[in-house]
């Protein structure tokens, strides 16, 4: 076991589960490239990965720099001699919520804009008036409880009296030689 481990880099459970996961994907290859028009596949991934590194990740990058900027986020790295406390990275709970949205509205997006046709009622007898309502509503939960995290992490984040955190320049030093630790009287 040992030795292969050694060899490998992991458990032989690891190896069995990426052969599975290679066992997967290649079934859903075959079955999705055997259709009648299979490169009409190839040309939705390609175009895909286009789409995404060409255009969507530009766009990704400025508006976040500019959700920054407008936030008052950006700041430049601390210098390696600072120990001060790290400040609160608060925009990764706005990130978050808009990504999470993002990716339900990317997935569901016919459905939300009422952009099928009547065979997804008859089919389904489901009814697409109530998908951009919920997924307002989602999007509205996620904000908010990524807000009441924030709040909950900000309160206990905060230094109390009692904590002894003391504040840059606290420290008293010495009537005559300035050294720390030698309390003055008052």
């Amino acid at each position: 076991m040992n030795r292969f481990r050694s060899l490998y880099g992991a458990s032989p459970l690891h190896l069995l589960l990426v052969l599975c996961s290679f066992a997967l994907t290649g079934y859903a290859g075959i079955r999705l490239l055997s259709g009648s028009e299979p490169w009409k596949v190839v040309l939705w991934f390609v175009g895909a990965a286009l789409l995404h590194d060409l255009v969507l990740l530009p766009l990704y990058t400025v508006t976040d720099r500019a959700a920054q900027t407008l936030l008052g986020e950006r700041r430049e790295p601390a210098a390696p001699s600072e120990t001060a406390r790290p400040a609160m990275r608060w925009i990764n709970y706005v990130r978050v919520p808009v990504f999470l949205s993002g990716v339900l509205f990317l997935t569901y997006f016919p459905l939300i804009l009422q952009r099928v046709s009547h065979r997804f009622t008859l089919y389904t007898t489901l009814s697409t008036d109530v998908y951009l309502g919920r997924w307002l509503l989602i999007t509205a939960a996620l904000f908010a409880i990524s807000a009441l995290t924030l709040l909950i992490r900000m309160g206990r984040s905060r230094p109390t009296p009692e904590s002894g955190v003391k504040r840059p320049g606290a420290a008293r030093t010495g009537p005559a030689n300035g050294t720390p630790g030698h309390e003055s009287a008052p």
